[in-house]
């Protein structure tokens, strides 16, 4: 049934949600009862899932509740927090803790993890050990913006089974090809979009949109298409979609027949990504920011802009501005070599408002 497809179901229920696109995907019937099913939802920063930054624990729990009750018992809920969180305390903040206990499901911290190097089409990428082990792989992302890639859905939302160092890597080497080659190497065997309310401008959110929409699919590449339409996104304006079309990770080719309604929503409106986002980009030099980073910078510049304040003309941030030296202000211990920068890995968002505010 979901070959092709992407199943939609709307509502505000999360638990529900999750139970009835299980059993709407179909997919569980041909898994063993002694597969190690993992879970992997988008706890990228230790924020509550009504801020738009992170997957509600009802959806999880509701997932685990229908695979327990079909006779699936070997299930962990997997992740990695971005650098600058702890996914320890993102589990606790996140609620998964609560859902670990109740559910007796394992958490495993990735962060935590030792790491195999794997070989993709363009390269090697180091993959998280706990994960490769696994025999069933459900993607749990959120359907956001994200201030560096525009998006964040199922493609970007493996980027949590890396270990943190790789993850720097990703960002002074480039995002795009990345994501897609690390979507070439991992695949998932289910996905499930939690588009309830995430943040259209932000993946640490902030500013949560109500969409109540809950989604199942088969192929990361289909739903990342869909899910750029929903954002007033264009598919060019992410372009790891692009390239994973081109390493053969799935379709971006929608059709009429491609979204299929499990029940009928009420007052859907498409996201639209406001251009906040756009605007302060353009006052920010980047060269391989790590996201924790380049977040705070783009949250100090949005309050500047809120408050009235002068934003300046360019701030340097990211690794490849290392031991450079730079004349203008920079951001974060990277840029040290600048006349001048705000120390830290990362700063606080109110350490560099006031920093640019004395500049």
């Amino acid at each position: 049934m979901l070959k092709n497809k992407i199943l939609c179901w709307y509502g505000k229920d999360p638990f529900e949600a999750g139970q009835i696109l299980m059993e709407s995907s179909g997919i569980w019937e041909n898994w063993s009862f002694s597969d190690h099913i993992g879970l992997k939802p988008n706890l990228v920063v230790s924020k509550k899932a009504s801020s738009g930054a992170t997957t509600h624990p009802e959806f999880c729990a509701g997932i685990i509740t229908f695979l327990q009750k079909k006779g699936f018992h070997n299930i962990s809920i997997l992740e990695g927090s971005w650098v600058g969180d702890r996914t320890e305390r993102a589990f606790k903040v996140c609620g998964y803790s609560d859902i670990s206990k109740k559910y007796s499901v394992p958490l495993v911290d990735l962060q935590q993890d030792t790491s195999v190097l794997c070989e993709g089409s363009k390269g090697e990428y180091r993959i998280c050990q706990s994960i490769l082990e696994l025999d069933r792989l459900i993607n749990i992302p959120v359907l956001k913006g994200h201030c560096q890639t525009g998006m964040t859905c199922a493609l970007k939302n493996l980027k949590g089974c890396i270990p943190d160092s790789e993850k720097k890597r990703y960002h002074r080497e480039g995002l795009f090809q990345a994501i897609a080659d690390l979507n070439e190497i991992l695949q998932s065997d289910l996905i499930l979009v939690d588009a309830l309310e995430g943040d259209p401008d932000f993946e640490e959110g902030g500013n949560p949109f109500t969409l109540n929409l809950f989604m199942a699919a088969l192929d990361p590449v289909l739903l990342d298409t869909y899910a750029c339409s929903l954002l007033g996104l264009k598919t060019s304006d992410v372009p790891y979609i692009k390239k994973a079309v081109a390493l053969g990770v799935g379709s971006s080719a929608l059709s009429a027949d491609t979204l299929h309604a499990l029940n009928k929503g009420e007052g859907l409106d498409n996201l639209q990504q406001s251009s906040l986002a756009a605007a302060i980009s353009g006052h920010i030099n980047e060269k391989g920011a790590c996201s924790a980073c380049f977040s705070s910078l783009t949250q100090a510049l949005k309050q500047m802009q809120e408050e009235r304040l002068p934003l300046p003309e360019t701030v340097c941030i990211g690794q490849g501005f290392k031991k450079k030296t730079l004349d203008g202000p920079g951001v974060g211990d990277c840029l040290s070599g600048c006349s001048s920068f705000v120390p830290g890995c990362p700063p606080e968002p109110y350490q560099i408002v006031n920093y640019l505010k004395n500049k």
